[in-house]
């Protein structure tokens, strides 16, 4: 069976999982004995090691059950993490995220074998059974004795299954949490071929309603298919035995799940001190838990027969405080079928413009009922196209999430004590521009701990605490998401950054002496330019400012940075929520249409020509205390000047980026209308001014002027 076509599935989980496993790591190094955090990563590296068998990716199945050995230690209380365990977690962490790169690139692991850090792994296994090896061997011999019985008698063969102490333990502590012993036999279909494939999807199936606490064969037989058709396992889990085995039987080529309550003996429980744990909770269940192992009878059938109704029933009633199961809500989408679809709501809002167009043109007597029903599609195009975008969109989580692991090995890189605060992780933006912004985050952060922060000894000499604080903050404000980088660190040294530039040839001294704060702060975003003294494998190489300024304004967005020296920096990103639809302006300019971005528009002017001055040979306008400057697109857009309606005004539009302000002289206004951004693709590509294309509702084609590039 070819299992190629799984691969995506594989990548997406896999990567969820390694994600899971590096923020619970990064819990587990400040709270070592948070059992919750320990359950998490034993479970995470399990699913990891049964999909890469399943799939026959062989190093990372070895990497991942060395790694789910340890975890294994860590739950029965064998091992202590440690801080140089954390930092062999981390290795393990790279190390998959290495091999999950190659099978993305090529469908193959890769040679790596890792064997160091599987040593590593093993290194801390041996030194606590090298502790524990004393207290070893009575566990081996009340193993066999643990042998368990049930209501089903001894023909189920989940009934024959030994357990050690561990597992009575753990048993004992579900009882005690209110929770039912279960055992099961799964049998396989003999035409199944992924034998290994289908008991994984068994395991997660009962998982997500319970805990597995033993099973036969071993896990690691079941993986490598060292068992016939049929295994056996032990769980505890809250909810009725027959929404177990339906869940487990759902799995296809699945032929039977039988199974019952187990019972385990008193006198075995007494001696492992649990006997009246046991009995306490037996007692609190009541009648429920007496009510329960009654229906239990039904359930030693395969699971594909009929259940008794009533009985079903009056199981689930006697559940009800548990509340309704929660079902997962969420579906993987392709994101090329989202561009299709985005494609399709693009073509539906231009057909409605030439609607609108041409229902404006008719005048007969049913004018007034297509106006209305023009209005009605335009309502339901604009929720149409709000609703796909809201599919679109994802919260920005999925990539600041790997920042806390990433400014921890920057801490022990650069010798520097830092913590990172996040907010807004849940802000949403368009998923391409979230794949995008990976980067210029990543590049801000790094020179926050590099250039921002200064040394603890300094920080101390300057009455600051000596960890030094980096923020992350996303929030949405109107059209845009806007997110923040600041840092509590020294700012940046203008007089320093002017004397680079002036070495480095950038400027020369005279422009230097003229130049504000605000310019000299721009010089760090030129190509190639960096204040660091020392080539490092963090900064100094002068990639970082200008990539992030490139690929932030690729997006239509804009970077800007305020900083006060001594007190910190902070580094502000503004991005559309959108790249696809949004609300334009249409003006003329030489009888051509054109369309500027409302996000960008302040205000419409009608300026008097009388009030035009020059500065420095340069055309402005003086507006309500600001000297805004004039750009006459006629000459930009090289478009002929048409005779001019009112020769003693013009018509001014006010655009913004950032703080900087620009008056774009136009011929006309149309008036405001919701566009479709159309790519002129890698054919245009020379002019900057122009950043698209839109088809109006009469057929034209309309430019898109960019605002942020005139400016």
């Amino acid at each position: 069976m070819d299992v190629s076509q799984y691969l995506d599935i594989f990548l997406d989980e896999t990567g969820e999982h390694l994600q899971s496993l590096s923020d619970q790591i990064m819990i587990l190094e400040n709270e070592p004995e948070n059992e919750d955090t320990i359950n998490e990563i034993f479970r995470a590296a399990h699913s990891l090691k049964g999909m890469a068998g399943t799939m026959g990716f062989k190093r990372m199945q070895n990497l991942t059950h060395d790694m789910e050995n340890v975890f294994s230690e860590v739950r029965n209380g064998n091992i202590k993490i440690k801080s140089e365990n954390i930092d062999v977690l981390f290795r393990c962490l790279d190390a998959l995220e290495g091999y999950t790169n190659n099978i993305r690139e090529s469908s193959d692991e890769g040679t790596e074998d890792n064997e160091d850090i599987i040593k590593a792994l093993n290194d801390i296994l041996n030194a606590a059974k090298g502790g524990g090896e004393a207290d070893a061997a009575p566990t081996e011999e009340a193993a066999p004795a643990a042998e368990s019985s049930s209501t089903g008698g001894d023909d189920q063969a989940w009934s024959r299954i030994k357990l050690t102490d561990t597992d009575t333990a753990a048993i004992g502590e579900a009882i005690k949490a209110g929770k039912t012993t279960y055992g099961f036999t799964v049998k396989v279909q003999e035409s199944c071929i992924l034998k290994a494939a289908r008991a994984f999807l068994v395991f997660k199936a009962i998982e997500e309603l319970g805990e597995i606490i033993t099973s036969d064969p071993s896990s690691q037989d079941i993986e490598d298919e060292k068992f016939d058709f049929e295994f056996s396992i032990i769980a505890v889990s809250e909810v009725p035995l027959d929404q177990l085995i339906s869940a487990a039987s759902n799995v296809s080529e699945i032929e039977s799940v039988t199974g019952g309550v187990l019972d385990l003996d008193h006198a075995q429980m007494e001696d492992d001190g649990l006997g009246e744990d046991m009995a306490a909770a037996d007692s609190a269940a009541g009648t429920t838990a007496t009510e329960e192992a009654h229906n239990v009878e039904e359930a030693h059938v395969p699971a594909t027969a009929a259940q008794t109704p009533a009985k079903t029933d009056k199981a689930a009633n006697d559940k009800k405080p548990a509340g309704k199961p929660v079902v997962n809500r969420t579906v993987r989408v392709d994101i090329e079928k989202l561009d299709v679809l985005m494609n399709l709501v693009s073509e539906l809002i231009i057909a409605k413009n030439s609607l609108v167009s041409a229902s404006g043109s008719t005048e007969d007597r049913s004018n007034s009922e297509i106006s209305e029903q023009v209005e009605y599609l335009e309502s339901v195009t604009t929720s149409l196209h709000e609703s796909v975008m809201k599919v679109r969109m994802v919260p920005i989580e999925s990539v600041v999430s790997k920042f806390p692991r990433m400014v921890r090995d920057l801490q022990k890189k650069l010798n520097k004590k830092m913590e990172l605060y996040m907010t807004g992780e849940d802000t949403e933006l368009d998923r391409t521009v979230v794949d995008e912004i990976g980067d210029p985050l990543m590049h801000l952060l790094r020179n926050s701990a590099d250039h921002g922060l200064e040394s603890a000894e300094v920080r101390r000499e300057r009455g600051k605490p000596e960890v030094g604080s980096i923020f992350l903050d996303a929030y949405q404000e109107g059209n845009n998401v806007i997110i923040e980088v600041r840092d509590d660190g020294n700012g940046i040294d203008t007089e320093a950054v002017k004397a680079k530039a002036i070495e480095r040839g950038v400027i020369t001294p005279e422009q230097g002496e003229n130049m504000t704060e605000k310019e000299i702060i721009d010089l760090l975003f030129n190509a190639g330019f960096s204040t660091a003294k020392v080539v490092s494998d963090v900064s100094g190489r002068g990639v970082g400012l200008d990539v992030v300024k490139s690929k932030i304004e690729s997006l239509s967005g804009e970077v800007s940075v305020k900083s006060k020296l001594g007190e910190g920096s902070t580094w502000t990103i503004r991005l559309p929520l959108t790249l696809a639809i949004i609300q334009a302006l249409m003006v003329t300019v030489g009888g051509e249409k054109y369309a500027i971005s409302l996000s960008s528009i302040q205000t419409i002017e009608d300026v008097p020509k009388s009030s035009v001055k020059l500065v420095e040979n340069k055309e402005v306008i003086h507006l309500r205390g600001s000297v805004i400057p004039l750009i006459d697109l006629h000459s930009v857009l090289e478009a002929p000047r048409v005779e001019e309606i009112d020769p003693e005004h013009m018509i001014v539009v006010i655009v913004t980026k950032g703080d900087k302000q620009a008056g774009l002289i136009v011929d006309e206004l149309i008036g405001q209308q919701e566009i479709v951004i159309k790519s002129l693709g890698k054919y245009i590509n020379k002019c900057k001014v122009i950043s698209g294309a839109t088809i109006l509702g009469d057929g034209e084609v309309a430019l898109i002027v960019d605002a942020n590039v005139l400016i």
